[in-house]
């Protein structure tokens, strides 16, 4: 899947993203917009892990769904 689609349907797809991410609010959801870099940085944030695991993450998600 390509990350323009998931940005580009960022409220059907936000739901999914916080069943993965639990400790991410609506806020947070809400402010990401489907931006692929803002969504690594807030579970970067939440979560208190490395640039690379988060991208890790967030590309094993993205291809997951």
């Amino acid at each position: 899947m390509n990350w323009k689609i998931i940005e580009g349907k960022w409220d059907q797809y936000k739901g999914k993203a916080r069943q993965k991410w639990g400790k991410l609010t609506n806020d947070d959801m809400d402010s990401v917009k489907g931006r692929r870099d803002e969504l690594i940085g807030r579970i970067r944030e939440r979560y208190g892990i490395a640039k690379d695991k988060a991208e890790a993450e967030v590309d094993g998600w993205m291809s997951s769904i």
